[in-house]
């Protein structure tokens, strides 16, 4: 947005701040979160403290401190952010969604930063990762939390962790347990998702699987093609065994002796017969910029190699193919029988609304723009960075309720851009 823009907006932004104000203990410590956002939400080439208060004439240490120092709780405002999406965004239709993003950091201070696989850069990089919970409805989206991934190196090193700000109770967690914390947490704030998707990093650790199904919530998440099934649900058993009578038995429970394999959902494809004989099904995905695209689908029953390497959730399996390149997908959901193949579909292609959360948050409001060396500093950040990015997508919402059959897609403020529909075309 430029100065313009923020100034016809100013009354706007005010009363959408205002119900934050009870997070803040002090009216001047209060005053500094309207500075950072409207910094946020301003022109400026670069979005780090320094530029935001050399623009609103604020001292920088001022605003550096209220990053890193004030007391102010955070906490409250984050559950506030969550509150107002819940009551305002979230539908019968909401797909939450789980990614994570990366950004490039130099020297060795920012929290949980290392040499790590950076996705914004494609390869390993000195960088810090984030996982995020964001959701999308209809042409609306925005993210709703976020959290540092620690990588273990910082978790061992708590001398480290401390010189950092970053409290023992953070410790390493796969990326994936992060991304359950964050369903937790807006869980307990009342958020019902009727449904979650996710890329492979994450529908490929059959823990997540477990835990969401243990928490009765549907999913539709991308899978490795190595990911592992059975077709048919072997037998286990709980009786010992050791071979001639000597030596350790096996452990129980385990498959019995003589049930089939798991396979990998790509040998599934290609070699099962029941899966051969299921007719594909084309559906239309309508790309605003890119045309048509054309994916065609089949589906069928299979049985979760669990987390202990037994037989888990029965689960459908859907393949997808692209009629133009052949590309192959594999999402694996624990939907109920009559769920149809274009609403598993529909949650699935839903993933791509993160990744313009990332690039809209990283080009808009500075998501990528943290300078600090203090685990609070960054957490705040992740958090007001959350809540300008909420408040321009409900802008950008208005103003295409506004222009009612007004084309806006070229506006890459706003949500329609790249918008997906799936269409049976039987």
């Amino acid at each position: 947005m430029d100065v313009q823009d923020l100034e016809r907006l100013e009354t706007r932004l005010e009363c959408y701040l205002s119900r934050f104000d009870d997070c803040f203990g002090r009216c001047d410590t209060r005053a500094h979160l309207t500075t950072y956002v409207r910094g946020q939400l301003s022109d400026l080439d670069a979005k780090s403290v320094e530029p935001i208060a050399l623009q609103a004439g604020t001292p920088v240490r001022t605003l550096q401190e209220f990053l890193a120092q004030h007391r102010w709780d955070e906490d409250s405002l984050r559950r506030r952010l969550i509150h107002i999406v819940r009551d305002e965004h979230i539908t019968s239709n909401t797909v939450g969604i789980i990614d994570e993003t990366s950004d490039v950091k130099k020297g060795d201070k920012t929290p949980g930063v290392q040499r790590q696989w950076c996705g914004k850069v494609g390869k390993q990089e000195n960088c810090i990762v984030t996982v995020h919970l964001a959701a999308a409805t209809e042409d609306f989206h925005c993210l709703v939390d976020g959290e540092l991934f620690l990588p273990e190196t910082w978790s061992d090193d708590r001398e480290r962790c401390r010189a950092a700000g970053i409290p023992n109770e953070i410790v390493y967690r796969p990326k994936w347990r992060i991304a359950l914390e964050l369903y937790d947490r807006s869980v307990a704030e009342g958020v019902a998702f009727p449904w979650i998707t996710a890329d492979e990093g994450y529908g490929g650790k059959p823990g997540f699987l477990e835990g969401l199904d243990q928490r009765s919530q549907k999913f539709v998440l991308e899978v490795p093609r190595t990911f592992s099934v059975w077709e048919k649900t072997p037998e286990i058993t709980a009786q010992s065994y050791r071979k001639g009578g000597r030596g350790l038995g096996r452990k129980t429970p385990r498959v019995k002796s003589g049930e089939s394999s798991p396979r990998s959902v790509e040998k599934v494809f290609w070699f099962s017969e029941a899966m051969k004989s299921k007719p594909w099904k084309r559906y239309r995905v309508k790309d605003s910029e890119k045309g048509p695209i054309v994916w065609e689908a089949k589906r069928l029953r299979v049985t979760l190699k669990g987390s202990d390497d037994l037989p888990g959730m029965r689960l459908w399996l859907v393949v997808a193919r692209n009629v133009l390149d052949g590309e192959l997908k594999f999402f694996i959901s624990n939907a109920s029988e009559n769920t149809s193949t274009s609403m598993l579909l529909l949650v699935a292609f839903q993933r791509w609304r993160v990744e313009r959360c990332f690039e809209d948050q990283k080009q808009e409001v500075g998501l990528d723009c943290f300078e600090g060396r203090r685990y609070l500093g960054l957490k705040r950040h992740l958090i007001m960075t959350t809540i300008s990015y909420l408040f321009l997508s409900q802008v950008c919402e208005e103003q295409r309720e506004k222009k009612s059959g007004v084309d806006d897609s070229a506006d890459p403020r706003c949500n329609r851009r790249d918008r997906h529909e799936l269409v049976l075309t039987d």
